[in-house]
């Protein structure tokens, strides 16, 4: 069927609940209606404030709980500037002191304090004043490490005591934090309902007539069951919204706890933020955030971004003239190594975080679409109470109203003021249960509670989602471009091959294969161009080595070939570093040797260090030319062992002149270490095998028509055989261009050409940060909703414009984890797949919802109508419609929306972004449901009594009975009817149903309390108790429903959606008044 040309519509694949569409076209600055925002990522203050003033609400501190609170942003962008700059002026009055002192000759003694030399207040005001001249006084980074007993080598002892005494003396590294709401909180704003409101106000003023007219005894019933009724909806409310709101705040605990490594006793180990003691030696790489105030010990081109303190953009070189780092900042360029002088609240980022509140919530675009779906059907359901309320109040006061006996209600002069108050009341009360039943204001919430739901799973199945998002937005993705290392990959990396003295050497790690002094050179440029380290224990036992994956696999050869880590490194000293840079995929280190000799070391990828070299070390010691037939041979080796899956790394160095090397200190900081004329020492092929099932993975992907493809920075021949073993290609023929691109080529070609080259890239090899940017970009503007996933902190800027960025929680650093939507905690494929089953189950778990009350909110409101007009009085009434809205909202909401999810999910395209909430299917369901209970119900108002044989009793008992009968009828309708809801495209509703305990207990509640309120509480409901003849017709009306579901489910639907249908007959309307 095809689409009408300029109607927005979802692709005319076919839909079901639990799959959705094919690809939307997606158009971000579309602006059709104030629900319409496909994505909350980048929205507008201006448009987020849009949809709220156009939603229909009753309970704002309620329904926007959950939201992004516009206004506390705001006030928290001006608290931080004004906190920022009252910093920086108590900084600015400190240097001036210090320099005036310094002037005077005044020299400051260090206080002890406890075990230690120096009190927590000097070691703050040093940081906080970033007072050089005070650390001068102290003795420098040295003297300041004497006074805190530590060790600038191996760090603080760091055994039980040692830990406890710092914490004691110094502070722990925790802040406080405001508070989360109480219970009594959330049930205040339960209470902040307009309807509900109006039916206590309404529930006092029956209970004061009703009293007044038949006694204590007698008349407290009405007002007393109503005024129960409403407070157990408060109760059941604020109870389900206070254990969300725990869930949250866990969750939001384990955003903030960051691990990172510490030197403690000569070793390094991992600990959490909130474990850093003053004292303690922090290495910091490139994405690390610093986790304490502290003072430099050495650091090599290392670059602090203190925008998070400052407010400015500016990135801060750090060396001895600019020593103090600032907590919460994170690391930009180069690496380091730093003392903690202040943590936890002694700090300006503790006294920051104090100061404000960092939840200030944020909405996700399903939830603004919800507030959308609510508004509508609140409008209606506020239409249709009105409507109800006049015809009543009309019937009533016109005298057609009639009590049971058959007398008239109202009598114009004859009925007494009380009683016609009192009957005036009843119908107000009547028609404000509607509105409480019409509006749905569970429904954006539902949204909330599946997502908390959702995301504390997704801690199991090792996915920590930071923004929310992110959750349902993974179930529309087309496209997931992942990382290859350690994500599609082990991340267990060894040196298997290994390529020296012109010929390859097998084993690897055979040092009598190579020459004595090129091992003496090779040994040193891997111990001192590496950011790991090695820890050989006293006591003997294994040697422990740290850094990254390529780094320990190469320290771990170096060892194998007579490297003793700390002895190297001693023989020397460090000149100058530059970091690894994904760029140019390389990084250096220039040293000077005891006999003033200096070497620049270089590593990096294997084809880009080979080019730069001009020589090579052959067997004999000798420096040997490297001719084109030696190249050759060296890219064949590289050529064969990236075609066997292997990461390939050279290393390389070349001597330098003392007298070419800058002597000032800012000059060598700036100086670019020569990468030419550079003498090959080795090549090296990396094992790093395939994680086990993620070809399953892959496959499970592609099957649910999501494309994945590898973005990797590693030589394209090893992306391609890593690809095809993951089955992200298919076969061999597969492996040729446009499928496979390397980052330069894909960079070069115009924007056009990038989109078009974007859509068929399975693999891109050799490729930089950027390029995956622009890989991200391409693909958006081609209409895809693209997931992305990074560990550096290069990939910051794709991960920020991905539609979901994924950062691997293991490998990835705090720069790139902050920019992203959910941490991949495993660093594994196989969770990011799981990912999207959750995004998806989400929107499923949705619509199942709103299917569900959709079909409570059409059929109470069609009986009470017809009821009311015909007969002027309504077979439910307000205390039964409260208990019909408690199963509607709250219990249909926990049963519905924590649904977990099921392998069908993966069977169907992905979720579009603008697919309708409302499908085909939903219309179908919802309909023959709602019309076979609507059917069958007013038939039982109409015809009760002969139908039941109830002719020879009583007026008032018949009606009673017949009244109950509809009542217990309508809630075993809806309570069979969430089975149907679970299963919207399946005949088998029952499939999973034994593991879902949470949907079972909620139906056992329901039937255990209808039981209960039908067989002992009438007088509180107005209802009778029933024979057993009478539930069995109530179980058999309801019981239909099941196989009329199936019998609906035959029902062929059209493809395209109805809203589709009814522009269509718009525009052939406007067209044909236009013709």
């Amino acid at each position: 069927m095809d689409e009408t040309p300029g109607i927005s519509s979802p692709d005319c694949g076919r839909r079901d609940m639990e799959a959705g569409g094919g690809r939307p076209e997606e158009d971000e600055s579309s602006d059709d209606g104030p629900f319409d925002i496909p994505s909350t990522k980048h929205a507008s203050l201006d448009r987020l404030r849009r949809w709220r003033q156009a939603a229909l609400v009753l309970n704002p501190s309620r329904r926007f709980r959950y939201t992004l609170d516009l206004k506390k942003k705001e006030q928290m962008k001006i608290m931080l500037h004004e906190i920022r700059t009252h910093s920086e002026s108590i900084r600015a009055a400190y240097r001036f002191q210090a320099f005036d002192q310094q002037a005077n000759g005044i020299s400051k003694t260090p206080i002890p304090s406890g075990d230690f030399g120096i009190s927590q207040e000097q070691l703050a005001g040093m940081t906080t004043d970033h007072n050089v001249f005070t650390l001068r006084e102290y003795g420098g980074v040295k003297g300041l490490a004497e006074l805190l007993k530590t060790d600038l080598d191996k760090g603080i002892y760091g055994d039980d005591a040692d830990l406890l005494a710092r914490k004691n003396t110094y502070g722990s590294n925790t802040y406080p934090r405001k508070k989360g709401k109480s219970f009594w909180m959330f049930l205040w704003e339960a209470w902040q309902n307009l309807t509900l409101i109006i039916l206590i106000i309404a529930a006092v003023a029956s209970l004061v007539l009703g009293m007044k007219t038949e006694g204590l005894k007698e008349g407290w019933y009405n007002g007393g069951s109503i005024a129960f009724a409403v407070i157990l909806v408060i109760v059941v409310t604020a109870i389900s919204d206070y254990r969300q709101s725990l869930l949250f705040q866990n969750l939001s605990e384990e955003k903030r706890n960051i691990h990172l490594e510490v030197d403690r006793g000569g070793r390094r180990v991992e600990v959490s933020i909130y474990d850093v003691v003053v004292g303690d030696v922090v290495p910091l790489n490139i994405g690390d955030q610093v986790p304490a105030d502290g003072v430099l010990i050495s650091g090599h081109s290392l670059a602090i971004d203190e925008s998070s303190m400052t407010g400015e953009s500016k990135i801060v070189y750090k060396d001895g003239r600019n020593p103090f780092l600032m907590s919460g900042c994170k690391v930009a360029d180069g690496h380091g190594t730093m003392l903690v002088t202040s943590v936890g609240i002694n700090t300006e980022w503790g006294l920051l975080m104090a100061s404000v509140s960092e939840d200030i919530g944020e909405e996700t675009p399903l939830q603004v679409r919800l507030n959308g779906v609510a508004t509508f059907i609140g409008v209606v359901g506020l239409s249709v109470a009105v409507a109800v309320l006049v015809v009543l109040l009309a019937r009533y006061f016109t005298g057609h109203t009639k009590n049971p006996d058959g007398t008239v209600q109202f009598e114009a002069g004859k009925t007494s003021v009380s009683d016609t108050v009192n009957g005036a009341i009843k119908i107000i009360t009547i028609a404000v249960t509607i509105v409480v039943v019409a509006v749905p204001e569970g429904l954006p919430l539902a949204v909330t509670l599946t997502l908390a739901y959702s995301m504390r799973k997704m801690m199991a199945d090792k996915a920590l989602v930071r923004r929310l998002s992110a959750c349902e937005t993974m179930g529309s993705a087309t496209t997931i471009c992942s990382d290859k290392t350690g994500t599609l990959t082990l991340n267990q990396m060894t040196v298997v091959e290994a390529y020296a003295c012109g010929r390859k050497v097998d084993p690897p790690d055979s040092n009598s294969q190579l020459s004595t002094f090129l091992i003496s050179v090779l040994i040193e440029g891997i111990a001192q161009n590496s950011n790991g380290s090695v820890y050989v224990p006293e006591t003997g036992g294994d040697v422990e080595v740290s850094g990254s994956p390529t780094e320990k696999a190469i320290l771990q050869w170096g060892i194998k070939l007579g490297m003793k880590f700390e002895v190297i490194r001693s023989r020397s000293s460090i000149i100058h570093v530059l970091p690894f840079n994904s760029e140019k995929k390389r990084g250096g280190v220039a040293v000077k040797l005891p006999d003033s000799e200096v070497r620049i070391h270089w590593k990096g990828a294997a084809e880009i260090v080979l080019a730069s070299c001009t020589k090579y070390m052959d067997a004999n010691d000798q420096v040997a030319a490297m001719d084109e037939d030696k190249k050759m041979y060296f890219r064949k080796a590289i050529e064969v062992m990236a075609a066997g899956s292997l990461r390939c790394v050279a290393i390389a160095y070349r001597p330098y002149g003392m007298k070419d090397i800058p002597l000032d200190e800012e000059q060598l900081t700036k100086w670019a270490l020569p990468e030419d004329e550079l003498i090959l020492l080795a090549i090296v092929g990396i094992k790093d095998p395939c994680r086990p099932g993620v070809k399953d993975a892959v496959k499970l992907c592609q099957n649910a028509g999501v494309k994945v493809r590898m973005v990797t920075g590693d030589n394209l021949q090893t992306a391609k055989a890593i690809a095809l073993e993951c089955g992200i290609l298919d076969q061999e023929a597969d492996a040729t261009v446009p499928n496979l691109i390397e980052g330069k080529a894909f960079r070069s070609l115009t924007g056009a050409e990038r989109e078009e080259a974007a859509e068929k890239i399975s693999v891109m090899g050799r490729s930089s940060p950027n390029d995956k940017l622009l890989l991200v970009q391409a693909l958006k503007k081609r209409g895809h909703v693209v997931a992305v996933t990074g560990d550096g902190t290069n990939d910051a800027p794709a991960l920020h414009e991905a539609d979901i960025g994924l950062a691997m929680g293991i490998q990835g650093t705090e720069v790139a984890k902050e920019s992203s939507d959910i941490i991949i905690l495993d660093d594994n494929f196989a969770s990011v797949v799981k990912v999207v089953r959750w995004g998806r189950s989400v929107y499923a778990n949705i619509q199942k919802f709103i299917q569900f009350q959709l079909t409570v909110n059409v059929a109470a409101l069609i009986i009470n109508v017809v009821a009311a007009v015909s007969s002027g009085d309504v077979p439910l009434n307000a205390v039964q419609l409260l208990w019909v809205n408690l199963i509607m909202d709250t219990l249909g909401a926990l049963a519905l929306a924590t649904e977990p999810p099921t392998d069908h999910l993966m069977d169907r395209p992905p979720v579009g972004r603008r697919e309708p909430l409302i499908t085909n299917i939903i219309w179908r369901n919802l309909l023959i449901q709602a019309a076979y209970q609507v059917i069958v119900l007013l038939v039982l108002n109409f015809r009760g009594r002969s139908l039941m044989n109830l002719e020879h009793d009583t007026h008032d008992h018949a009606n009673k009975v017949k009244n109950t009968l509809i009542f217990n009828a309508f809630v075993y309708c809806q309570i069979f009817n969430e089975f149907n809801a679970r299963k919207p495209d399946e005949f088998n509703m029952f499939k999973g149903i034994t593991t879902n305990h949470l949907f079972m207990g909620i139906v056992g509640l329901t039937l255990v309390i209808q039981v209960i309120i039908i067989e002992f509480l009438g007088k509180f409901t107005s209802t009778v108790r029933l024979n057993w003849k009478q539930w069995i017709i109530s179980i058999i009306i309801a019981f239909i429903s099941w196989p009329l579901a199936v019998v609906g489910k035959l029902i062929p639907i059209p493809r395209t959606p109805i809203h589709v249908y009814i522009a269509r007959i718009i525009c052939q309307r406007r067209s044909r008044e236009v013709n």
